[in-house]
């Protein structure tokens, strides 16, 4: 009963009808959205993770088996997912090319990491029964890809749904947008996961490093094309202030310098951590006196 007061708590929680998708069903009555298809499996990860957290920290106690910077990171991650696909930022960025890619980057360079830093399944895991738990584990396992076909999964998302035809169709269809948005994340959580949990230091600065060239080619194309590739995406620049090219070169330098950044940094955090780790600890010699 607990729960289900829960739930019907958090769904009043949620802003009024908002199942906006340019055109579609959406309507323009609200900024927010309420999709099902976006908050049910928010809400749902949300709830399985806090609960099994809660049931775990009741029977170990508070911090122990799940820390508290690991719950820190999976909320800074569910907070991210929830801005990029929830808020008013999803919704404008049906309209302007630039928010749209904000979004993208905040799901791909953002939520993903911190959710795999979190390492999640072992708080879902505990709010399942426990017949369940090792058999999500071992699905987790099968599931999980090396790192080299996670990078060039996670680089071929990129790359084809940025082709203009199938992001224009995004913008237009709820169902082809709903298909990009669940590709980026799940490349992108199996990409992180890949150079986190089972890569090499330093062969991770290599596959974030060449992540890095790759997004930074296609922000550069973005922003130095002579024309407008992406028509649908930036007819409506104008009502923001902004010409249709200069709408697609902002969201090309998006991907270009922040996203870009973003690789950099995580790579340079790790090359220092594979230094560290792999050079002998330096201790000075006591001279021995006579």
């Amino acid at each position: 009963m607990r729960r289900a007061l829960f739930w019907v708590w958090i769904a009043s929680l949620l802003p009024g009808s908002a199942f906006a998708h340019g055109d579609g069903p959406h309507g323009h009555e609200s900024p927010w959205t309420t999709d099902p298809w976006v908050v049910l499996p928010l809400l749902l990860l949300g709830g399985l993770y806090l609960s099994g957290v809660l049931r775990l920290w009741r029977r170990a106690g508070v911090g122990r088996g799940i820390l508290w910077w690991q719950v820190a990171l999976f909320s800074g991650g569910w907070f991210s997912l929830a801005s990029a696909l929830v808020s008013p930022l999803h919704w404008t960025g049906e309209h302007l090319f630039t928010a749209h890619m904000i979004e993208h980057e905040i799901i791909m360079a953002c939520a993903a990491p911190l959710l795999v830093l979190a390492r999640p399944i072992g708080g879902v895991a505990w709010a399942l029964p426990a017949a369940l738990r090792p058999r999500l584990g071992m699905l987790c396992r099968r599931m999980t890809l090396q790192p080299v076909s996670a990078t060039i999964l996670h680089g071929v998302a990129i790359w084809v749904w940025h082709a203009p035809v199938l992001f224009d169709a995004a913008v237009a269809s709820l169902l082809m947008h709903r298909l990009q948005h669940v590709s980026f994340l799940l490349s992108a959580v199996a990409f992180w996961w890949a150079l986190l949990r089972r890569c090499d230091r330093g062969v991770d600065v290599l596959h974030l490093f060449a992540t890095m060239v790759h997004t930074t080619i296609l922000g550069a194309l973005l922003v130095l094309a002579p024309r407008v590739l992406y028509l649908r995406q930036t007819q409506d620049a104008p009502a923001w202030g902004l010409s249709s090219l200069q709408d697609q070169q902002l969201a090309g330098l998006v991907m270009w310098v922040p996203a870009g950044t973003v690789y950099a940094g995580a790579a340079l955090a790790l090359a220092a951590l594979w230094i560290r780790r792999s050079t002998p600890q330096w201790r000075p010699s006591v001279a021995v006196r006579p």
